[in-house]
């Protein structure tokens, strides 16, 4: 750099140091032999008539400003995110997916079988079955609770034939009905069947409607249900007990005495 320069710039630029590199120094011999060159005197003539300008009036120039990146920052948060997603990216080799755990089923229920509607209670002596001997020609019959076998042969029964002909009667007026349980027959059952108004019965219990107000060998009237009711012991007990028999008969006549 050229001295003149250097003088100008120390002007120019004041309060501020420049680096100056540091001159080649000659050696004492070198310098010895060296003869200094005067500079022209036109040359210092010129540096001399130019006008130094005055350091307040010369404003340093201000340090241009840092080049502004084109991309905007103005979302700070921006980059956080885009960097969190990064991590929420799927792996270049994802995991299998876990098979959905099985979904029970219960099984269906079968539909409930409808209870049916219970039916009113039947008393168990309108289900008691009979059968019967005859004809029913005056309204009288004879009740008996004896095998259907024994049953079937009573109709030439000599006991029974003398008692019906004391009473002015043979076995075609009569009808003979056999209970065929332990429990007695219903009276409204026999007279859907049977016109019964006088009713001899060879055991106990044989018919409802007489079951708690009966004695045995005591002829017994229920004038509201047009019925007259005897009881006795059973006919195989009768047939051969002549005491039985003497207290049977006087039950027959005050029932069909009254009757008459």
């Amino acid at each position: 750099m050229s001295a003149e320069k250097l003088a100008f710039l120390q002007n120019f630029y004041t309060d501020v140091t420049l680096y100056v590199p540091a001159e080649p120094t000659v050696s004492a011999p070198e310098a010895a032999t060296q003869t200094p060159v005067a500079a022209p005197v036109s040359q210092v003539a010129a540096v001399a008539a130019t006008p130094v300008p005055k350091a307040s009036a010369v404003a340093p120039a201000a340090p241009s400003p840092l080049p502004i990146p084109s991309k905007s920052y103005s979302n700070p948060t921006a980059g956080l995110e885009r960097l969190a997603s990064g991590f929420n990216q799927p792996s270049i080799h994802p995991e299998p997916a876990a098979a959905p755990a099985p979904r029970l089923v219960a099984p269906a229920r079968a539909p409930e079988p409808s209870v049916p509607t219970a039916a009113p209670a039947v008393p168990p002596v309108l289900l008691t079955q009979f059968s019967t001997l005859g004809d029913n020609a005056h309204g009288v019959l004879l009740l008996f609770r004896l095998p259907n076998e024994q049953f079937q042969k009573l109709h030439r029964n000599v006991f029974l034939n003398k008692m019906l002909q004391a009473l002015g009667l043979v076995m075609a007026d009569v009808v003979l009905v056999n209970v065929e349980s332990e429990l007695p027959v219903a009276l409204q059952n026999l007279r859907r069947e049977l016109a019964a108004t006088h009713v001899i019965a060879f055991g106990k219990n044989l018919l409802d409607v007489t079951i708690r107000n009966t004695q045995i060998y005591e002829p017994v009237s229920f004038p509201t249900l047009g019925l007259s009711y005897l009881a006795s012991a059973t006919v195989d007990l009768v047939e051969y007990d002549v005491s039985l028999k003497k207290r049977l008969w006087p039950g027959l006549q005050a029932m069909f005495n009254g009757a008459q």
